[in-house]
């Protein structure tokens, strides 16, 4: 049985497809800001020379265009044939990476190949999670970096704001069924009348310093409204949507052998980066590359 759910692939084919993240489209200071706040906690200085990793899930390829120029050879995967052709535009300046047509948990790799992977906003929109971690952490080198992004369970946010996106989320089952010219109008007006003001309120309490740390939408008071209408059309949107606990991750990630696991401390919440530990065969076979 496929790992995937037809649907969510196919919404976010559409979703690519009308917010491609082109370089005129996406601003450089939105595509940088966005790419730090998850990428900060990778360990870019342990990649060995002539690396060759994995984008797992690309989409636009909005990270692998950044990405790209830091390593050696990137392979940008993704299941949706529409993210796979605006990627490939995207992306065409970048001659060291190929995109391909994959899903997460059947990567045309061999096990142990990867020098890195990344895989971010993925793997809580398909069935198995565990069972597609544990696919790509399959292809990575002993000691090869992993860093993930799952969205949370709001495990650590209070009730009342726990409260709120249980409505939100009731939304979310009723909007992702509507025709797709019905999804952009309303997740636009979202993205407008309450991404907006939220985000630049909160922008002002923070200059002021008085910004609450559980205040909804923070990490847009400085992002343009373009993220904004992409991330309520990615929200709500999307069929198949799952979260997890950060203990959930760590056991995940453990699991899944994974080592030496961090997680960032910034929203967005859980960014976690992790190494593939070797097998007791490596160990015994001396196949365990060290990091420089």
């Amino acid at each position: 049985m496929r790992n995937t759910d037809v649907p969510t692939v196919k919404s976010f084919g559409h979703e690519w497809a009308h917010y491609s993240q082109a370089e005129d489209e996406l601003s450089d200071a939105d595509r940088a800001e966005q790419f730090d706040s998850y990428f900060h906690i990778f360990p870019w200085d342990t990649l060995p020379d002539g690396c060759t990793g994995a984008d797992v899930g690309c989409g636009s390829g909005r990270w692998a265009t950044l990405v790209a120029p830091r390593v050696h050879r990137l392979f940008a995967a993704d299941p949706a044939p529409e993210a796979v052709a605006v990627a490939q535009r995207n992306l065409a300046k970048h001659s060291n990476v190929e995109v391909i047509h994959a899903e997460a948990d059947a990567l045309p790799f061999k096990s142990g190949e990867l020098d890195f992977a990344y895989c971010l906003g993925v793997l809580h929109h398909i069935p198995d999670t565990a069972g597609a971690l544990s696919s790509i952490v399959d292809k990575l080198k002993p000691g090869a970096p992993l860093l993930l992004y799952l969205y949370y369970s709001l495990d650590n946010r209070p009730a009342w704001y726990r409260a709120v996106w249980r409505v939100t989320d009731v939304g979310r089952l009723v909007i992702s069924r509507l025709p797709f010219a019905a999804q952009r109008l309303v997740t636009t007006l979202i993205a407008a009348t309450v991404y907006w003001p939220l985000a630049r309120a909160g922008a002002v309490l923070d200059r002021l310093g008085i910004m609450p740390r559980a205040w909804p939408l923070a990490w847009y008071a400085d992002k343009g409204f373009y993220v904004m209408r992409t991330d309520s059309h990615d929200r709500f949107c999307t069929p198949l949507e799952k979260r997890f606990s950060r203990a959930e991750i760590t056991k995940m990630m453990t699991q899944s052998g994974l080592g030496e696991i961090r997680f960032s401390d910034r929203t967005p919440h859980w960014v976690a980066v992790g190494r593939r530990k070797p097998t007791s065969g490596e160990l015994r076979g001396g196949g365990m590359r060290q990091a420089p």
